[in-house]
């Protein structure tokens, strides 16, 4: 069987490159152009464009715990290929328990992928749980406190694991080389019996079988050295040609050849036009690579369906080719749109992290900033594969500055909040100090001032603030509980009392003061100052009551007095003689003179009012100044009243 191997191209060579078509040669001469697509494109393929924000966390720290695979192509591959449905569910003792599984019953070279996504689904648990220690830390101990991670046991067990499947793996692959020289030395064996073949003796039925088997043969060894596959394919395809160019084969055994790889081919166009409607383009891509592999096992077509096959072939190959570089074009576009919007979130990460912050509202503001920062870049997908792992770093350590600066604050705030600890403990000591106290006012002035400091003294930790303000705040309040209960039992008294002092100013108003006299009123004066307090709401009222009471008293008293005065005084003018009597000259003359000392101290003390009016606090001074006032000014009337009465006695002699 004659095979179309196009400008006698490798398989690996058929992968498709992103900007150069590659021209190869029918086995009838003629040139087309096959679409490739670089090495470099298939690794694009396999980045996961949505992956996120904690499974790039995972895949840094298993990187950094040493747990790369070290082929960074099959690292990618894993991370775009893999299904992660199955272990999202899994606890990290299932995934180890996974794993070791896998590395006993499975071919170590099937596991790559797998063992891939164990690794990221594994440390994205073992991440969450050292935040959520980290955070329980922080919350028991404070912000500023230094947490150290508790080792685990299932970390270590799963790098005994990967450790066990790396070498396990190397060797394979070292066993792989030495597998590949074998076959090679197979396939020149080969080549080495075909040549025979075109000179055998043998009948041509014999011929032929031999020739099938030794076909066979070649597809069934294995691959060898990528350097030495193109010369291989070349050499063995130059000797198959030969053995049908020169080896009489009858025409009926050549027919039926020629038929049975038209169907074949026709089967390869099909599977090639059907997989255009593939779901996954890179899927598509990889069966394309097995087809055209197949494509070139399969022998030559007769001649009139040989350029129509081949240009039906290439037709669906271009399409798939097409639409997988157009796949990987918008990846790219996209991945460039991801890292300028990463760039962006790292500027104000970093403008955050230089950020002077004073005070805790300022920090958490910030804070609260960041969060949302990094809660954006959990929707953005990867960067370039050159700059992902840069620009993530880039983040990561700008969220790390931030969050070293804030631990630095709040061990500052930390020392401040204990001095205010010690501050409020010394004001709770001060207060429960006075708590027992019964000199009321003043104890009630020394608390308000120690509740006054208390608001001056900044905060304390959260888990002692609750207890120190529960401390003092007993103390003050058992204080004017005391108070209180002492006062509400004063007030009882207090109403007694006012009504004893009401009882009082009642039988004032009822007694006859002019038959007990001045006596009388310094009794009730007396009896007055022996009851107690009286409601403070009531104190004025009651006052002024017993004010007007006494004035009354007094008034009643004073009229009897003059009364009798003018009486005692007419009695000795009728002793004296008449006008010529000198006693009666003698005590006219005392009285005028009196009476002009009285009105000149009368106007002293209204001058003295006007004076005094205009100073602060001069009201019950001023009071007294009119009651002495209306005094001197009655007894004026009296002594001018005696005045007249001697006249008029002058007058009837």
């Amino acid at each position: 069987m004659i095979t179309e191997n196009p400008n006698n191209a490798t398989p690996e060579e058929l992968v498709g490159k992103s900007d150069d078509a590659l021209n190869v040669t029918t086995a009838g001469g003629d040139s087309i152009a096959v679409d490739e697509t670089t090495d470099n494109d298939v690794e694009a393929a396999t980045e996961q464009v949505a992956a996120d924000f904690a499974e790039e966390d995972a895949a840094l720290d298993a990187e950094q715990a040493g747990l790369a695979i070290g082929d960074e192509m099959a690292e990618e591959e894993a991370a775009a290929d893999i299904d992660r449905g199955d272990l999202g569910s899994c606890t990290k003792q299932e995934l180890v328990d996974k794993f070791a599984t896998m590395l006993e019953n499975e071919p170590v070279q099937t596991l790559r992928k797998s063992v891939e996504a164990i690794k990221i689904a594994f440390y994205k648990l073992h991440r969450a749980e050292v935040d959520a220690a980290r955070k329980a830390f922080e919350a028991e101990q404070g912000e500023g406190a230094e947490y150290v991670p508790v080792a685990d046991g299932l970390e270590t067990r799963l790098k005994e694991l990967f450790k066990e499947y790396r070498t396990r793996r190397d060797e394979y692959i070292a066993n792989l080389d030495s597998t590949k020289e074998e076959n090679l030395k197979s396939k020149l064996a080969i080549i080495e019996e075909l040549k025979e073949l075109v000179n055998s003796d043998e009948t041509l039925n014999n011929t032929f079988a031999k020739f099938r088997d030794l076909q066979q043969r070649w597809k069934d060894v294995g691959v060898v050295p990528q350097a030495k596959v193109k010369d291989l394919w070349e050499t063995y395809n130059l000797h198959v040609e030969n053995f049908y160019n020169f080896i009489k084969i009858n025409k009926e055994l050549r027919d039926l050849d020629l038929k049975k790889n038209y169907e074949q081919k026709m089967q390869l166009c099909e599977a090639a036009e059907a997989l255009i409607l593939e779901p996954s383009i890179v899927e598509a891509f990889h069966k394309l690579q097995k087809l055209h592999d197949e494509w070139r096992e399969t022998g030559p077509v007769a001649n009139e369906y040989k350029e129509s096959l081949w240009e039906r072939f290439k037709a669906a190959s271009a399409r798939i080719n097409k639409q997988h570089q157009e796949h990987f074009d918008a990846i790219k576009q996209e991945q460039m749109r991801n890292l300028e919007l990463k760039q962006e979130l790292c500027s104000k990460t970093e403008a955050l992290a230089e950020q002077p912050y004073t005070s805790r509202k300022e920090w958490n503001k910030a804070s609260e900033r960041l969060i949302e920062i990094q809660k954006m870049w959990r929707t953005i997908g990867f960067a370039p594969k050159k700059e992902n792992t840069r620009i993530y770093e880039r983040f990561r350590t700008a969220c790390d500055r931030f969050f070293e600066a804030k631990r630095e604050f709040y061990a500052g705030v930390k020392s401040e909040m204990e001095h205010n600890l010690a501050l409020k403990q010394e004001l709770c000591e001060a207060a429960e100090a006075l708590q027992s106290s019964q000199d009321w006012k003043h104890s009630t002035e020394e608390l308000l001032a120690l509740q006054a400091k208390w608001k001056q003294v900044g905060a304390v930790s959260r888990r002692y603030s609750d207890q120190v303000w529960k401390r003092f705040r007993a103390a003050c309040d058992n204080f004017f509980e005391r108070k209180a209960q002492h006062f509400a039992s004063i007030e009882g008294e207090h109403e007694a009392n006012l009504q004893k002092k009401l009882a009082l100013i009642e039988e004032m108003l009822a007694a006859d003061v002019k038959q007990g006299g001045y006596d009388m009123i310094k009794e009730f004066q007396r009896r007055w100052s022996e009851i107690g307090f009286v409601p403070i709401k009531q104190k004025d009222a009651v006052q002024k009551k017993y004010k007007a009471a006494v004035d009354k008293l007094f008034g009643v008293l004073r009229g009897s007095e003059r009364d009798r005065s003018m009486n005692r005084f007419k009695e000795r003018l009728q002793g004296m003689k008449g006008s010529g009597d000198k006693r009666l000259k003698n005590e006219r003359e005392r009285l005028v003179n009196k009476v002009r000392q009285m009105e000149q101290d009368i106007a002293l003390l209204e001058n003295n009012i006007g004076f005094f009016s205009k100073s602060k606090n001069a009201e019950a001074m001023v009071a007294d100044i009119r009651e002495k006032i209306a005094k001197s000014k009655q007894e004026l009337q009296d002594t001018i009243e005696k005045v007249r009465l001697i006249d008029a006695r002058s007058a009837e002699e």
